[in-house]
């Protein structure tokens, strides 16, 4: 009798990738399985076609020789090493049932890896735009200086779980299945600690806080991480460390505001410095520069010192420094001051609409929205 085709036994098409093969077989395993259909011989074929066309199919080898010669490509190699019969359920366990029960198949876990940390490090500006080293106190978990991490008194190497016999597995039957799970005992270690160290109870670790030197490179920013490998929490019984992750947060500055590699300052001027325009002091994060204001210049003006900003933490050509102008009234004025000024504006206004275009042009386009109502 002629062999059926695999992917007709599996009820997939052939383009069907790992998944979809897996699911399709997970189906049919569930259906047709001798533990769920005893005496049943029908049930326990199908099982064994499903069981071979799986394996064919799921390998991309066999799978690319079936697809090219057919049944003829790969005889002979379906079951190979797992003999012919239906076997246990727990031959399929573990690639198919694992993922529902965990722990199929998996081994031991052994000690776990440390968790990584977060701190977050507060910078000024200047901080930030330079560089600088500083100096952080995290609480952690480090190794045990007692036992060396090991968790054991006197450094005594662990013995065999006596529960999982050092598999870190346990096998459990529950009904027709046979569930492989974790050790509840050792955790999937495989091992136990005889007689704990008295310093960390057995852990191979105990909290502290350690002092950590970070280095910060010019040109960072807020929400930059800095990466300190194996400066995190230490693993238990002597597993590698996690890492400790930096995370920057530059302060609010009185004078810039950041905006990637460009800098930005409002910069107060005289209402005469504007009319009549000067040479202004300008702060940068290297020192002053002048600014010439031209005459004339209005509020939210902005002029902008090219190279005057930041570096970026990943290179490139410094940004800029756009300074937007700010035109301060004049406070406290005495009389004399006060009187000065109103025979300014009245001066202004013989002269028409030529001193104040805006006010002007703003004016006319109130009285045409007014009369369009």
């Amino acid at each position: 009798m002629s062999k059926r085709d695999y992917y007709e036994v599996l009820g997939v098409k052939k383009d069907a990738d790992a998944a979809e093969l897996k699911k399709a077989y997970r189906r049919q395993a569930m259906k047709f399985h001798p533990d769920r259909n005893p005496d049943n011989a029908e049930a326990e074929a199908k099982f064994k076609e499903s069981k071979e066309a799986y394996e064919i199919l799921a390998d991309e080898q066999k799978r690319a020789a079936y697809d090219r010669f057919g049944h003829a490509g790969v005889d002979g190699q379906a079951g190979h090493g797992q003999g012919q019969g239906a076997g246990g359920f727990g031959d399929i366990f573990g690639d198919i049932f694992g993922d529902i029960f965990g722990g199929g198949g998996g081994g031991r876990r052994g000690p776990s890896r440390g968790a990584d940390l977060r701190y977050t490090l507060e910078l000024t500006l200047e901080q930030a735009v330079r560089g600088t080293s500083e100096n952080i106190r995290v609480p952690t978990w480090v190794g045990c200086e007692t036992c060396d991490g090991t968790g054991a008194k006197d450094k005594a190497a662990p013995v065999a779980c006596g529960t999982c016999g050092g598999a870190g597995q346990v096998r459990m039957q529950q009904g027709f299945f046979t569930v492989q799970q974790t050790c509840p005992t050792c955790r999937g270690a495989g091992s136990m600690i005889k007689d704990p160290c008295p310093s960390c109870q057995g852990q191979g670790r105990k909290q502290s806080t350690k002092t950590l030197a970070v280095k910060i490179p010019a040109g960072v920013d807020t929400g930059d991480r800095i990466r300190l490998a194996g400066e995190g929490e230490a693993g238990q019984h002597g597993a590698p460390a996690g890492d400790l992750y930096v995370q920057v947060s530059v302060r609010a500055h009185r004078i810039f505001q950041r905006d990637g590699n460009d800098l930005h300052c409002d910069v107060p001027v005289s209402f005469v410095d504007a009319a009549l325009g000067g040479d202004l002091e300008v702060p940068t994060l290297n020192g002053k520069v002048r600014l010439k204001v031209p005459a004339e210049t209005q509020t939210g003006k902005l002029f902008r010192l090219r190279g005057k900003g930041v570096v970026s933490v990943r290179g490139g050509p410094p940004g800029d420094l756009l300074c937007r102008v700010e035109i301060e009234t004049p406070v406290g004025l005495d009389g004399k001051q006060k009187e000065l000024l109103r025979q300014f504006q009245s001066s202004l206004d013989d002269g028409g609409d030529h001193h104040n275009p805006k006010k002007t042009t703003w004016f006319k386009g109130v009285k045409r929205f007014f009369e369009g109502i």
